[in-house]
């Protein structure tokens, strides 16, 4: 499941996975607010967070997110993996080859850091 968290407000998108991300949770929830944002913004900034309770990505979404990112690779100014598996610090970096803007990957911890960083602070 992706949740929509309070803290999106004008160009930055935060989102909260659980359990396991779907084609449906891309398709119904994540694309239609990136295109929301993108109507108003040249560019958005997101705080991606996968909780304690993530088990991981179903395939129809591990390929939703391959062609949505292809499609919005130069719409990212900044992408926040948040969250503690050793595997998300990978994901941040193939994430940053492929999109147009930074990533960095940050600690459940951090989450605060992520929030501050993807805003435009550099002092994280």
């Amino acid at each position: 499941m992706l949740y929509n968290l309070p803290e999106t407000a004008g160009d930055i998108i935060v989102v909260q996975a659980t359990d396991t991300l779907t084609a449906k949770d891309y398709t119904e929830t994540f694309i239609p607010l990136l295109e929301e944002k993108l109507a108003t913004h040249e560019k958005v900034r997101v705080l991606l967070y996968l909780d304690h309770g993530f088990t991981g990505f179903e395939a129809a979404a591990l390929w939703e997110d391959a062609k949505f990112g292809l499609a919005h690779r130069n719409d990212f100014l900044r992408l926040a993996v948040v969250g503690d598996a050793d595997w998300m610090e990978w994901l941040a970096k193939i994430a940053d080859l492929l999109a147009g803007g930074e990533t960095r990957h940050f600690t459940s911890s951090q989450f605060l850091q992520a929030l501050h960083w993807i805003d435009g602070n550099d002092e994280v």
